[in-house]
């Protein structure tokens, strides 16, 4: 299979050791200061106080996090559900402080994490994780995530056994990925189709058919953070997975939830995808093309920021403020040159509003985020990952 290639220059070493040092520096060289420069509370330059609330929200959350990490190094929702998935949010929170294997606050948390899957997450096929839901089978999110996580910590190591081990499983984790897509013949006019590629809740081999937006966001980025720790992946299933959102997004520009089970019509669309489906077309280097500037219209008109809990919330503003970090203060005004610049989609606008609101929402007592049905560590990791993206870390999340 072809190896994955970015439309856009690479703008760090190849090699992970190299690529950590290179981050470490940066961020280094930026101070502490730099990741919460201009937060502006209540719509005004950021003070020192703010910014110390913002901090002082990140150190309790990971902390939080420390201490409720299992004794085996997993994390679980509510009723223990979901550890594959809890387990690889919380480890990217921990990665994105700046700790990793080796060396940090969290490298005894981190490693843990990872020790976990290398033990007992992973089937010999290289699916990450397990059917835990009787009758339901639902293992595609968690493997997304997991594979996602591996690569973004084999990305940071410097153990040369670790590394190895590592490179080893997200690479099985990355083929089982590729086997596991369904492969459709979608017509585009004339009697042409074009093949597309989507996931679902299982693999193409059990599910029958069934695939849908979400899971297929979440397969897509965990391949780019693979591709960003030099594991070659497949261009074809790239593709494929690119053109199967292309094929859910309606004349509005918004994604259905299934393509298997719906039609892309206007009003059937779901904002949370529509959100992710943004920030997996920037992690592959498509900032400008046409389809991912009719996702950030739909979002611009369909999500609310900071103004109280909706449907999959926290999900939504996982993607919603990865793909507003990556836009900054200009890049809409390039996608959008003749619109008024009071307008614009901008990270310090979405910065000014969501900030305070997630400091906001922290239960000061304990340092979580105790909202959402799936868990404190689930909505403790999720915003723990919005408030750290500035400090750039982990190339999944670079502009």
């Amino acid at each position: 299979m072809r190896s994955w290639t970015l439309n856009t220059p690479q703008i760090f070493p190849h090699d992970p050791v190299s690529r950590r040092r290179f981050f470490a520096t940066a961020a280094g060289a930026l101070g502490a200061t730099a990741g919460i420069q201009g937060l502006g509370f209540a719509g005004q330059a950021a003070t020192k106080e703010d910014k110390k609330q913002v901090e002082d929200a990140v150190d309790k959350g990971l902390e939080w996090l420390k201490r409720n990490q299992a004794a085996d190094g997993h994390w679980g929702g509510q009723g223990e559900a979901y550890p594959t998935a809890m387990t690889a949010l919380a480890g990217m929170a921990l990665l994105m402080e700046g700790s990793n294997l080796k060396e940090g606050k969290y490298s005894e948390q981190i490693t843990k994490a990872v020790e976990w899957y290398l033990k007992k997450g992973q089937q010999p096929n290289g699916l990450l994780g397990f059917n835990q839901n009787g009758n339901f089978g639902s293992y595609m999110h968690g493997h997304g995530f997991a594979t996602m996580f591996l690569a973004c910590a084999y990305g940071e190591a410097e153990d040369k056994e670790q590394q190895a081990k590592l490179e080893k499983a997200v690479k099985k984790a990355c083929d089982f990925t590729a086997k596991a897509q369904i492969n459709r013949k979608h017509p585009v006019g004339g009697g042409k189709t074009v093949d597309i590629g989507g996931w679902g809740y299982t693999s193409a081999a059990e599910n029958g058919g069934g695939d849908e937006g979400s899971i297929t966001v979440t397969q897509l980025q965990a391949l780019r953070a693979a591709r960003n720790a030099g594991i070659a992946v497949s261009k074809e299933v790239m593709d494929k997975a690119l053109a199967f959102l292309e094929a859910c997004t309606t004349p509005n520009g918004g994604l259905i939830y299934s393509y298997a089970n719906g039609t892309a019509m206007n009003g059937s669309e779901r904002p949370p995808i529509t959100a992710a489906a943004v920030a997996c077309s920037f992690s592959a280097g498509q900032y400008k093309g046409d389809l991912a500037k009719k996702w950030i219209k739909f979002c611009k008109e369909k999500i609310p920021i900071a103004k109280g809990r909706i449907a999959h919330d926290e999900y939504q503003s996982y993607y919603f403020a990865q793909f507003m970090y990556v836009l900054g203060d200009d890049r809409y005004g390039g996608l959008f040159p003749n619109e008024d610049k009071s307008t614009w989609m901008t990270w310090t606008k979405y910065k000014e509003a969501m900030y305070p609101y997630l400091v906001g929402q922290q239960d000061k007592s304990s340092g979580a985020w105790t909202s959402g049905f799936i868990g404190p560590v689930f909505t403790t990791s999720v915003n723990l990952c919005i408030l750290q993206l500035e400090k750039g870390i982990l190339p999944i999340y670079q502009r």
